[in-house]
């Protein structure tokens, strides 16, 4: 499990640098063209916040402190499998396209072909091993709980449909989505979604860590995407709702980061 979080962040961060840096230049340096520019800025933002959840996972030593981003990461990459296969005519595999560009295309369904059951075979094998999980040193806060259940239940909700109905549903979204990335956008929003309640689940400030680092990275990066493309958002009660969620992201996020360092510090 540890050594798959490692190689997935390492996979993600390529596949952030490729959307995240290159965001105007997918045509030829993603696996498939994403319009408007925004919708591949919010994609590698989401996945370089991911790189953070992973590592930081990975070098958890009790897994107890380390699988909340198992089931995020499985749920996402299996939603993202599906996109794909939906949506294969849109990916860059025709002879029109320059070799490292189908290098890249196959490498990316490669990645969501071998991931999602190896994640599955790890959890249950992780599962199964004796032990018991540390007693929670540390208990979240009623407040803090029940904010990580409103926004499972938010972003489930608006990821869900996204995903399930793309061309019904795109127009709740702030910004312009084609099928396809309305589907890409929708499987980050569940998979966000899951670790949120994961995390309400854990109730426990070190096992939440590698999340709560994850939240501030994503609230900072998708608010970077932002100001980086105003004019490409539909500034409404949407927007708005978006920008909310970023902000509350990265604060409840830096002060679930910081109980957790001191609990570390305390108790090392």
């Amino acid at each position: 499990m540890r050594r798959l979080l490692f190689a997935a962040g390492v996979l993600v961060f390529a596949a952030g640098i490729q959307l995240f840096v290159f965001t105007e230049l997918t045509a030829t340096r993603f696996a498939w063209t994403v319009e408007p520019p925004l919708t591949a800025a919010f994609l590698g933002a989401s996945y370089w916040a991911s790189v953070a959840l992973e590592w930081t996972a990975a070098r958890e030593r009790v897994w107890a402190r380390a699988r909340v981003a198992a089931p995020a990461v499985f749920v996402f990459t299996t939603l993202t499998l599906v996109a794909t296969l939906l949506h294969l005519d849109r990916f860059h595999l025709g002879d029109g396209f320059g070799f490292s560009t189908r290098l890249v295309t196959w490498v990316w369904i490669a990645t969501y072909a071998v991931v999602p059951p190896l994640m599955l075979v790890l959890m249950v094998v992780q599962g199964r091993i004796t032990g018991a999980d540390p007693a929670r040193s540390a208990r979240l806060p009623r407040w803090l709980r029940a904010l990580l259940i409103v926004e499972a239940v938010l972003l489930g909700a608006i990821g869900g449909a996204l995903f399930v109905d793309p061309v019904g549903m795109s127009p709740i979204w702030p910004w312009a989505l084609t099928p396809l990335t309305a589907r890409a956008v929708g499987a980050w929003l569940v998979g966000i979604g899951i670790a949120a309640a994961h995390s309400a689940i854990e109730n426990d400030f070190r096992r939440v860590r590698p999340a709560a680092v994850s939240y501030v990275l994503l609230g900072v990066l998708h608010g970077v995407a932002v100001a980086r493309y105003p004019n490409q958002i539909e500034w409404g009660v949407a927007a708005w709702t978006y920008m909310v969620i970023i902000a509350i992201s990265v604060a409840a996020g830096l002060y679930t980061w910081r109980v957790a360092a001191r609990m570390e510090t305390r108790l090392a």
